[in-house]
């Protein structure tokens, strides 16, 4: 995920779960507060209960990838925390964590099925085509 869409320091963290909303589910905690910027920021956080530093890296990169591929449905403008609440994020099939998260999303009111479809592409007659086909 690139740096523009992360929250970084602390104080951003605190601010969403301070001023944000909560949705649950069995394996991540979302909190969602209105961001100060026209784009979608996310931060996540795995608490030191969950064990060892490879463990806990692991689970947050795992949720990061499952949030950086639905990112663009996504509502802009909201600052979001996902918070890790179990080891079976580690077992979870990555489909399964996907649909959570769009489960979550959707509770939040911030899921859009079109807020990153790609705008259609005009192609004008012959464009793109092979002037010389192979035989």
């Amino acid at each position: 995920m690139k740096r523009v869409y992360r929250l970084r320091r602390p104080d951003q963290f605190r601010r969403v779960r301070r001023e944000g909303r909560t949705y649950t589910s069995p394996h991540l905690t979302l909190n969602v507060a209105a961001g100060r910027r026209q784009r979608t920021r996310c931060g996540f956080v795995v608490s030191k209960q969950f064990g060892a530093a490879v463990r806990r890296n692991r689970a947050r990169r795992r949720v990061r990838e499952a949030v950086r591929l639905v990112l663009p449905s996504i509502v802009p403008g909201y600052d979001l925390v996902f918070v890790v609440r179990g080891a079976g994020v580690l077992t979870l099939p990555f489909s399964s964590l996907q649909g959570e998260i769009e489960q979550l999303l959707r509770r939040a009111h911030l899921w859009s099925e079109t807020a990153g479809a790609p705008a259609p592409q005009v192609v004008s007659p012959g464009e793109g085509m092979n002037p010389d086909p192979a035989p």
